[in-house]
């Protein structure tokens, strides 16, 4: 009988459940994708259910269940902080404690609870539930299934129980703990605080910080090292938390840290100045400099080719470009899902490798993730059946008939939601449920931002680009493989656009209209881009689509970015993809090999009420 593991992760943010049988992952999903509600951090039944329904197993047929944290651990970490800070934090406190005491505290009473009415079995009848620490979940999330036989894990986020930083050796199926820096000192804190001060909200505003900081200037660099942390130089640290609010109160940062800077903490949605622009550069300088010195630092105490990463800040893309242009290691391999979601994952490979004791192959080459599309698939049929459904007319087409037609679409600066294959795994759209265009034309950013993402128009966009392809437009070395958009790579010189010396001295968002190259939708004014890396065994339609716009065009990039609006999860259903295809100004919507253009389509009742359904991220 095949051994199946149920990893779950819940209850802070980003809950998502994750299916491994016989060591192989078979299926992954966030639950926000189901419940249509940004970073949901309940149970993820809805996920749960659509694993079962792919593998076509029920609970009972589950052998264990794996949860991605220790609660008990985190409680004490909880308790041992007010106490060390008492009197203050009081307020914190009792908003904290109710929670705990009625939820958390009792977790596991709470799991069975959840799984039974999921179910229906009794309690005595549910699969055996194993426990894993945060980090641990991180680091077996980036390791197991990354394509290395041996090499070191870091791992960074904002807290789990008591880590925040932690460093790890795996080798085969072993994943050893070396040594970690714990709360309140934390990189992924810090950055959260910036990004509360720049007036985004926390655990979803820390990658808009990232996409500000090339408008700006790195002016407070000094400031903050001068006064909110110490660097050693082998990467570690330690926060002055004089500066710093959220331990003991209910924001990130305090008066001290406004003092420092010179005013209070922007509101959200108030107009970004320079200021924040160079704040957001800041900062970034700063954790570019942690990253870099820790990895130098692993690379001499462990002498491995490889490093994985894992955790919120592990989705810093910008870090992560600068370390593999570093060269500090062979290859670095970074988990699709780094986030929270992505510990539901590593809690079934921890129990798959390290509580069962199973085998792991690899082979330095392949990685155990199917390129993150892992969640659910239409067919042609099902979509058709919801489209007939509404009355919504379409043309289904042969991919030798759709991808050429696309691909003259696309040339002609049209926005197409591109629906297809499996939904994708973790926060990044990857071909699967994206919106594309365009990359050559200088008017898409702006078009894509503000008619039809709703966002803010100082946003990058991401350049999606035939894997064979991305060293004749991106500075980086021929195979480079950067299929999950976690690393920023320059573009080429020969498709730069040289500034003129009145451009060069624009400042901030005014450089934001300067076209940087000749594909100006996706080149941030840094000249730098955020790739996707499209591979033909992992994604072989969209590398078709990308294969057609070439020949079309001569440019085998597009635009990829994800096929939501601001504050929505990105879309799961037909539905959801036809209706926010009708909300937004999109003029072609692909499901499967069902084309859909914008002006065939029924009237759509305007109400501008549907903006304000999604909270703004």
């Amino acid at each position: 009988m095949p051994i199946r593991i149920l990893g779950i992760s819940a209850y802070y943010h980003d809950s998502a459940a994750a299916l491994l049988v016989d060591g192989e992952v078979v299926a992954a999903a966030q639950e926000e994708r189901f419940t249509r509600k940004k970073h949901d951090p309940g149970f993820p039944a809805e996920a749960v259910r659509y694993c079962l329904d792919e593998a076509g197993i029920q609970l009972k047929d589950i052998d264990h269940v794996v949860f991605y944290d220790k609660p008990l651990v985190k409680f004490e970490r909880l308790l041992e902080t007010y106490l060390a800070y008492a009197p203050m934090g009081f307020t914190s406190f009792c908003s904290a404690m109710p929670v705990w005491l009625k939820d958390k505290l009792f977790l596991k009473s709470r799991l069975k609870d959840e799984l039974c009415q999921l179910s229906g079995l009794k309690q005595k009848d549910l699969p055996s539930l194993l426990f894993t620490e945060h980090h641990q979940s991180h680091a077996a999330s980036a390791f197991f299934p990354s394509p290395y036989q041996k090499a070191a894990v870091l791992c960074l986020d904002g807290v789990g129980e008591w880590a925040t930083t932690s460093v790890w050796v795996g080798d085969g199926n072993k994943l050893e703990s070396q040594w970690e820096i714990d709360f309140p000192h934390s990189l992924g804190l810090l950055y959260s605080a910036f990004t509360y001060y720049c007036g985004f909200k926390v655990n979803s505003g820390e990658y808009k910080l990232m996409g500000l900081a090339p408008y700006g200037e790195p002016k407070y660099v000094d400031l903050i090292r001068d006064n909110l942390i110490d660097i050693k130089e082998d990467g570690t640290y330690r926060l002055n938390m004089a500066y710093f609010n959220y331990a003991t109160g209910l924001t990130m940062t305090n008066r001290r840290f406004a003092k420092l800077f010179g005013e209070p903490a922007r509101k959200a949605e108030s107009q970004l100045t320079q200021k924040h622009m160079d704040l957001a550069r800041s900062i970034q300088a700063v954790t570019e400099e942690i990253v870099l010195k820790l990895a130098r630092s692993i690379k001499k105490e462990f002498g491995v080719d490889y490093l994985c990463l894992a955790g919120g800040v592990a989705l810093n893309c910008v870090a992560n470009g600068k370390l593999l242009s570093e060269k500090i290691f062979k290859e670095i391999w970074i988990q699709p899902a780094a986030g929270d979601a992505g510990g539901a994952l590593g809690a079934a490979y921890a129990a798959w490798h390290q509580y069962l004791d199973k085998p792991r192959a690899a082979d330095n080459v392949t990685d155990q993730s199917r390129g993150s599309y892992l969640g659910i698939r239409y067919d042609n049929s099902q979509i058709k059946q919801y489209l007939d459904g509404i009355n919504a007319p379409y043309r289904e087409l042969s991919d030798a008939e759709l991808m050429p037609e696309l691909a003259g679409i696309l040339a002609s600066e049209n926005v197409v939601g591109w629906f297809q294959g499996r939904m994708e795994f973790g926060p990044r759209a990857l071909g699967g449920r994206s919106i594309i265009g365009d990359p050559r034309s200088r008017n898409m950013q702006s078009v894509m931002n503000l008619k039809i993402k709703y966002r803010e128009s100082f946003r990058p966009f991401a350049p999606a680009v035939k894997a064979d392809k991305v060293a004749d437009w991106f500075q980086v070395d021929t195979g480079t493989r950067s299929p999950y958009m976690l690393l920023v790579a320059g573009v080429n010189d020969e498709h730069r656009i040289p500034m003129t010396a009145e451009q060069e001295a624009l400042f901030g968002i005014e450089k934001l209209n300067v076209p940087r190259s000749t594909v100006p939708a996706i080149t941030h004014v840094d000249y730098s881009a955020r790739l996707q890396t499209v591979h033909p065994e992992t994604n072989p339609r969209f590398y078709a689509l990308l294969d057609e716009f070439e020949k079309a065009t001569g440019c085998p990039v597009l635009i990829n970015t994800s096929f939501n609006v601001r504050g929505e999860p990105i879309v799961c259903s037909p539905e959801d993809a036809y209706r926010c295809f009708m909300r937004t100004e999109m003029d072609y919507l692909v499901l499967e090999n069902i084309l859909l253009k914008k002006s065939d389509q029924p009237a759509w009742a305007k109400d501008e009420a549907w903006k304000t359904e999604f909270e703004l991220d």
